[in-house]
């Protein structure tokens, strides 16, 4: 018998998948990389009508990523220009995963290869990304062994139907997927290098770890900017308006409407004013009355919903994308990645609606609405992907949770709106003659909710139906009143509306515009106000402004809209791969170099805005070169800069950083900080030196004391290293000797933790080792009062894991909450193997071999 091997995208729609094609029938085993399941059964082969056995699993997203080779991934040693010609390669994605592997592992033996990735370019690309590591292990590997399914949803219908219409895997989207990627790392990186490590060494106030460039992300925030400078540069002018309020006969009164609406010159309107007080009565001249009608809504795409989401749930782009996946996983929405506003023709419009019937929140609005026959849905566009998105089952807020539950009720509320009949209303007009001067006054009455009684947001606000007006009739003026008023500057973009201007201008795509519009927040470049507004920070206008005076296309979105074009050339088999991005990087590569060659136009607009390193920052140690103090600058990336040797050394990022004891580095003589994240987290010593030049071989930038292999340094991992994590592959369990009197150990390369001995006096390592793991003897003195000893003994020595007291002491947990490993965990069996093992590691041979090795 053949067999069958299907891949999804995620685990959890490879189950979904295979329990709708097997009838539930089926048997699940744990993959190899402890990610994925295998689900397998049998069943008959659609385009070959034989019996097969079927193997259902997934990947994790991407298998492979694009990345820069060996030395092209060093800040330090390439200039930026080299990255637009330097070699790349595809790295895995996730390494941890092993998903190459575990994917190559699974097609061995396997006759055809069907594909259930994503439906559009990004899943297109995945599908080529697993055909490379299945097609070595697969029985004669052909191009007629490889199939594509097509779906929109996760029901019985949608799933079963694609299987049934298998097609071949689209290898020009997936090219059209790897130039963007190429272009986006190959720009990105030049861009950003460049700029980060020119600015950075300058200024302290920055505040942002990265300053970035990227072909979407620039003219996104692009855009915030142009409105805040058109706030800025708003002028307001005053004007003024005319308030007339008419007497009606059973004593209320009545606004009426200037038909002018307003003057700009003080003088005319105080004209205006004295010829309406001339008179004492206003004239009925007719009264209207027209039915109008509200249309409903366009079937709903992504960037609809993801302006919804912001507009009216409150729920930003990125976290509606994720909540909407999540609701198609489940199988409870259709694809939430569509660009079409147009249901298919054959799409069952009754069928989806009559799934609602039941609801509490719409089901009587339902049952009537099937009773009296659906509306057809206005025409809107087509583009060829996947249909609208809608609702495939019923759902209750207690199944889904709060958030989910919000974005499906309006998903849902949406699709019922496209078929519902149009709301109608009568619109009642009275006009009025006060001299030579007309007015009116308007009122409208709901005479058929239509689409709004289920879409409530949309219903027509502050009904008032008119008074009875007759022709001919005269109504006192109550009130005849000028007021000054001042235009407004126009307000900050919200994100719906960026997310317009973004679709009008072709940045990015439906499913990338969540994630541009995130980058420009978490590197400081907008700050989200009430309203979901976007504001932008001194640094996002000050770069744009900057790109601006050097080479303004690099911030209009006309630069990426061209290229998005090529690459839907590509996609569409009308362009080739090489020509495109040979073409785009060309251009890219010469704007680059005359941004280079122009920094300073930019770096003039920073010597406004921020102020210099020197200027920056608070005397926190000493310099090992000069002797002065060295200011600690704590806005993002926190450094430490040397005015005096003008030199900036790099810290650990996101804890806080502290002088240790004025103790001094004894390679450099610099003295040593202490980087903490609190008292549940992690803390170890460095020296910022070695932290930025490793005085070793087999040491690497950015490693603190508890990773540094000096032989006698009373700080090195050689004095407080215990054991192997019990954890990770790679690490070692060092004492933090800073931690008095809630004592703890924590791996120096993950984030376990290991706090023993509270209150506790001493605790210190020892060169003995445990015969039974091989960890490291701990010294430890208690306090007299809250001794855990036998016979209130004060000083006990042992294995932390293997001692018999000492064990019921240990309690184990993450600096930073985080997902066990698998077969994490496992105590006193991983360790052993300690400092004094040796693990590998060369000994400096004296200490002017360590000071040369440091100093080169």
């Amino acid at each position: 018998m053949k067999t069958v091997l299907m891949v999804a995208e995620k685990p959890s729609l490879a189950q979904s998948i295979a329990k709708i094609l097997s009838g539930g029938q089926l048997n699940s085993r744990k993959g190899s990389n402890g990610a994925c399941s295998i689900h397998e059964y049998k069943g008959k082969f659609p385009p070959t009508g034989e019996s097969v056995s079927y193997k259902m699993t997934s990947v994790c997203g991407h298998v492979f990523g694009l990345d820069f080779t060996g030395k092209y991934n060093s800040w330090d040693r390439v200039d930026p220009v080299e990255l637009f010609t330097a070699p790349t390669l595809k790295k895995e994605a996730t390494e941890k995963l092993r998903m190459p592997n575990f994917l190559e592992k699974e097609a061995r033996g396997v006759d055809y290869l069907v594909l259930w990735l994503d439906c559009d370019k990004e899943g297109e690309n995945i599908c080529f990304e697993v055909i490379d590591c299945a097609k070595p292990s697969m029985n004669r590997f052909s191009d007629q062994c490889v199939y594509r399914a097509k779906f929109s949803a996760i029901t019985d219908k949608d799933i079963k139907s694609a299987m049934t219409k298998l097609i071949a895997p689209n290898k020009n989207e997936a090219l059209s997927v790897d130039a963007r990627q190429e272009l986006d790392l190959r720009i990105g990186c030049a861009f950003t290098r460049f700029q980060t490590k020119y600015f950075q060494g300058k200024y302290g106030d920055l505040d942002s770890t990265l300053i970035s460039y990227g072909p979407c992300q620039t003219p996104t925030l692009g855009l915030c900017v142009d409105r805040h400078d058109k706030i800025q540069s708003f002028k307001p002018e005053p004007y003024w308006v005319i308030q007339v309020k008419l007497a009606l006969p059973e004593g209320r009164t009545v606004d009426i409407d200037w038909d002018r609406i307003r003057v700009f010159d003080k003088e005319v309107a105080q004209m205006f004013v004295n010829m309406i007080k001339s008179s004492d009565s206003a004239r009925v001249l007719k009264v209207t009355q027209d039915v109008k009608s509200k249309a409903r809504p366009q079937a709903l795409n992504t960037v609809e919903m993801l302006r919804a989401a912001s507009s009216g749930l409150g729920m930003g782009p990125q976290h509606a994308m994720q909540m909407a996946e999540r609701l198609y996983i489940q199988g409870y929405i259709s694809y939430p990645r569509t660009e079409t506003t147009q249901y298919p023709e054959n799409f069952d419009l009754v069928g989806t609606l009559r799934q609602q019937a039941s609801s509490s929140m719409w089901g009587d609005y339902v049952q009537n609405l099937l009773r009296e026959g659906i509306q057809k849905p206005k025409k809107g566009t087509d583009v060829g992907d996947h249909p609208p998105i809608t609702p495939m089952r019923p759902a209750t807020e207690a199944e889904l949770g709060h958030d989910a539950w919000r974005l499906y009720d309006f998903i849902t509320r949406h699709f019922i709106g496209t078929i519902s009949p149009d709301c109608k209303y009568l619109q009642t007009t009275a006009f009025f003659e006060i001299g030579a001067e007309r007015f009116t006054c308007t009122g409208y009455r709901v005479t058929d909710p239509g689409f709004t009684a289920v879409m409530s947001w949309k219903s027509l606000e502050d009904e008032w139906t008119l008074p009875e007006f007759k022709k001919d009739m005269d109504y006192n003026i109550t009130e005849v009143k000028m007021v000054e008023k001042h235009t407004s500057p126009p307000d900050y973009l919200t994100e719906s509306e960026l997310i317009s201007l973004m679709e009008k201008h072709g940045i990015g795509t439906d499913a990338s515009i969540p994630v541009h519009i995130n980058n420009i927040c978490e590197r400081n470049y907008v700050t989200v106000t009430s309203g979901r507004r976007l504001k932008p920070t001194p640094l996002g206008i000050v770069l744009v402004h900057g790109y601006q005076k050097i080479d303004i296309e690099l911030v209009l979105p006309t630069m990426r809209s061209a290229v998005e074009k090529q690459l839907n050339l590509i996609a569409a088999g009308k362009a080739y791969f090489e020509d495109v991005l040979k073409h785009a990087l060309n251009i890219f590569c010469l704007k680059f170099k005359y941004f280079v060659e122009n920094i300073g136009g930019m770096d003039e607009l920073f010597e406004v805005t921020f102020s210099p390193l020197a200027a920056t920052g608070k005397p926190l140690s000493r310099c090992g070169k000069c002797r002065r103090y060295m200011k600690y600058v704590q806005a993002k990336p926190s450094r430490l800069h040397c005015s005096n040797c003008d030199e900036t050394y790099s810290l650990p990022q996101n804890g806080n950083i502290k002088l240790y004891k004025e103790l001094k580095c004894p390679l450099d003589d610099f003295e040593l900080v202490l980087w903490t994240t609190g008292v549940r987290g992690k803390s170890f010593p460095l020296c910022p030196y070695c932290f930025n030049n490793p005085p070793f071989p087999d040491m690497r930038k950015q490693f603190g004391c508890n990773q540094c292999t000096h032989p006698t340094c009373q700080h090195a991992l050689i004095q407080h290293g215990v054991c192997e994590c019990v954890e990770c592959e790679t690490g070692i369990l060092v004492l933090d000797p800073t931690s008095y009197p809630k004592w703890r150990m924590a791996c120096n390369k993950c984030q376990v933790v290991i706090n023993f001995f509270e209150n506790a006096h001493k605790v210190s390592v020892s060169e003995e080792l445990c015969d039974d793991c091989g960890a490291h003897i701990v010294d430890v003195d208690f306090s007299k009062e809250k001794t855990p000893l036998p016979n209130k003994e004060t000083k006990h020595s042992g294995c932390v894991f293997c001692d018999s007291i000492f064990k019921n002491l240990v309690e184990k947990h993450h600096a930073i909450i985080r997902r066990k490993r698998p077969g994490g965990g496992r105590g006193r069996g991983r360790g052993g193997r300690g400092r004094g093992r040796g693990r590998g590691r060369p000994k400096p041979k004296d200490k002017m071999a360590q000071l040369a090795a440091y100093f080169v």
